[in-house]
C-alpha cells in the first residue's frame, strides 16, 4: 500500500523533520550590519526632530522665516553693481511683477457679514492685534513677508472695482508709483460726514499714534464700502490735525494718473509703509480708549490753545440746542427748568449753545468748562469727549426711538464710558407724531427718527437736581481741581 504523499516527502526530505534555526543577529563582520546601523540612526533622529519640535514653539515661525529669507534671496537677486542689466535679475524680477495678483477691495463674498472678523474690505487678509490694543494691519511686516500694500482704481460708486495687493518693494507691479511716508488707510462702513461715526473711524489711528510711540502719517485714505471718498467732516478733519499735529492731506490720487489712464485702468499705487483701520474701536480695552480720548482732548486743548485751570470753584452746565430734527418743541420752557436748578447750587453756570454755530475751538473751550452736558440725541453730543474726565451726560429722546431705533441709540452712552465720562441716563418722551401703522411697526421710525422733543417739567427737576448734587460733591473732593491730565507727557501733551 502507498504511503501518503505527505509523509513520502518527509522521507525523502529528513531535513525537514528537523528544528528550524532561529534568526540570529548579524555579526560584525556581515556585510547586512551597515544598514541596520543606519536605520537605527535615522530612527533616532527622527525621534530627536519630534522631541524638538515639540519643546520649541517657535520653530515653526523661525523656520517659515528663514524659509521666506530664503526664498526672497534666490527669487529677489539684487542688480550686482558691477552688472546692473544681469539678464537672469531682470527675468526674475520681471516675473514676480506680472505675479502680483490684484483683488477686489470689497469681496461681496461677505456682504452678510460685512463688519465681522476679516469684513469683506481687504478680505484675504487678517488684523493683527495685541490684548486689549486697537486691531490693524500694517505693512510691510514679517506677517506679509515683507511685502508692501498696493492699490489700483479710484472708483467712488463701486469698491469692488477697487483692488489691492501686496508685492515686494523690489518687484513693484509694472508703472507702479510707491508713495514714502506713512499712509493711514481707513474703512468707515457709515459716513465721514456725521461726527460720530467719523470720530468712531478715526480714533483707533490716534490709538496706534500712541502704540508707535508718536509717529505721524504722511497722507490719508478714505474707503467706505470699498469706495473712494475724499473729504469728511470739518469738525473731524480738525480733530486729526490737533491730534496728529498738522494738516491733514487726504489721497486723492489726482497726481499719480498717468496719461491715457483714469479710473479702474489707472496704474497702481504702493505705499513704503501703510497702516489700516477696519474695526473702529473694536478689540481695544476701557482703559486703552481712555487714554486715547485723553490724548485727543489734550492735543484739542493745546490746538486751540485752552487753558481749562481755574483757582474760581464752579460748575458748568451747558444745554446743547439743535434746530429741526430732534429740536425741543418748547425750547424756552426746557432752558427754563434747568437754569433754575442750575441757580440753586453754588457757582453752577448755565450756557446754551447751538454747536453749528461754534467753529471747533469754540466747541472745545465751551467743553473744557463743562460739568454737565444736557443735549438731544445727536452728532454734536461727540463734544463730551473735551469735557473733563468723570463729567456727566443727559440725554433726551423723541418718541419710538427706544422701541425702534436699534444699537444706535446707545452710541453716546458708550462713547461717554470709552472716554471716561458719566451717562447719567436718558428721558424719551412719550408722546410725537403719530404714525399710521402700529407704533411697533419699523416703518414708523422714518417718522419717529426726526420727531421733536417735549418736556416733563417735574421729571426734568428731579433728574437736574439729583445730577447737580452729585457733580458738587465730586468736584468739592477734588477741591475744583482741573489740571489733571492722565496723557501729560505724551506725544506732546502737557
Amino acid at each position: 500500500m502507498n504511503k501518503p504523499s505527505s509523509e513520502l516527502d518527509n522521507n525523502l526530505n529528513p531535513s525537514r523533520n528537523s528544528p528550524r534555526k532561529s534568526n540570529q543577529f548579524p555579526s560584525l563582520s556581515s556585510p547586512k550590519l551597515p544598514v541596520y546601523l543606519l536605520i537605527v540612526f535615522v530612527l533616532l533622529f527622527v525621534l530627536f526632530q519630534i522631541h524638538y519640535l515639540q519643546t520649541t514653539p517657535t520653530f515653526e515661525r523661525v523656520f517659515t522665516h528663514q524659509w521666506e529669507k530664503t526664498i526672497t534671496n534666490l527669487c529677489l537677486p539684487a542688480f550686482h553693481e558691477n552688472d546692473p542689466e544681469d539678464p537672469k535679475a531682470a527675468a526674475t524680477i520681471a516675473k514676480l511683477r506680472r505675479s502680483v495678483t490684484f483683488l477686489p477691495l470689497k469681496d461681496l463674498r461677505y456682504a452678510n457679514a460685512a463688519m465681522k472678523g476679516h469684513t469683506w474690505f481687504m478680505s484675504s487678509l487678517y488684523d493683527i492685534q495685541e490684548e486689549g490694543e486697537v486691531q490693524y494691519q500694517q505693512f510691510p511686516t514679517e506677517a506679509s513677508g515683507g511685502r508692501v500694500l498696493c492699490f489700483k482704481g479710484r472708483d467712488t460708486r463701486d469698491g469692488s472695482w477697487n483692488s489691492y495687493a501686496l508685492a515686494w518693494p523690489q518687484t513693484l507691479p509694472e508703472n507702479a508709483t510707491l508713495m514714502k511716508g506713512i499712509t493711514f488707510i481707513s474703512y468707515n462702513h457709515y459716513d465721514y460726514h456725521n461726527i460720530w461715526h467719523g470720530l468712531s473711524a478715526m480714533m483707533p489711528f490716534a490709538a496706534w499714534h500712541i502704540k508707535s510711540q508718536c509717529e505721524v502719517p504722511k497722507r490719508w485714505i478714505l474707503y467706505h464700502w470699498g469706495e473712494l471718498r475724499t473729504n469728511m467732516a470739518p469738525w473731524v478733519k480738525t480733530l486729526l490735525e490737533a491730534t496728529f499735529g498738522g494738516p491733514l492731506e487726504i489721497e486723492t490720487f489726482d497726481g499719480v494718473d498717468h496719461d491715457g489712464f483714469n479710473g479702474y485702468d489707472a496704474p497702481p499705487v504702493c505705499f513704503e509703509k501703510a497702516v489700516v483701520m477696519r474695526h473702529n474701536e473694536g478689540g481695544m480695552s476701557k482703559l486703552k480708549r481712555m487714554e486715547t480720548y485723553d490724548l485727543m482732548r489734550c492735543k484739542s486743548r493745546i490746538y486751540c490753545d485752552v487753558n481749562s485751570s481755574s483757582a474760581e470753584y464752579r460748575i458748568g452746565m451747558t444745554m446743547l440746542m439743535r434746530d429741526g430734527p430732534r429740536s425741543f418743541r418748547n425750547s424756552s420752557a426746557v432752558i427754563g427748568i434747568f437754569e433754575r436748578e442750575c441757580r440753586k447750587v453754588e457757582g453752577c453756570r448755565l450756557t446754551v449753545a447751538y454747536p453749528h454755530n461754534l467753529t471747533f475751538c469754540e466747541q472745545v473751550k465751551l467743553m473744557s468748562l463743562t460739568d454737565i452736558v444736557i443735549s438731544a440725541h445727536g452728532a454734536q453730543l461727540s463734544n463730551m469727549i473735551f469735557m473733563d474726565r468723570d463729567s456727566s451726560v443727559m440725554e433726551l429722546f423723541p418718541k419710538g426711538w427706544l422701541e425702534l431705533a436699534g444699537v444706535g441709540q446707545y452710541v453716546h452712552h458708550w462713547l461717554a464710558n470709552w472716554s471716561g465720562m458719566r451717562h447719567e441716563g436718558a428721558w424719551r418722551d412719550p408722546v410725537g407724531d403719530h404714525c399710521p401703522f402700529p407704533e411697533n411697526d419699523s416703518r414708523c421710525m422714518s417718522m419717529f427718527k426726526s420727531g421733536r422733543i417735549g418736556h416733563n417739567e417735574t421729571y426734568f427737576s428731579e433728574w437736574a437736581r439729583n445730577v447737580l448734587n452729585n457733580v458738587r460733591t465730586r468736584k468739592k473732593a477734588m477741591n475744583g481741581s482741573r489740571n489733571y491730565s492722565p496723557v501729560k507727557g505724551l506725544c506732546g501733551c502737557s
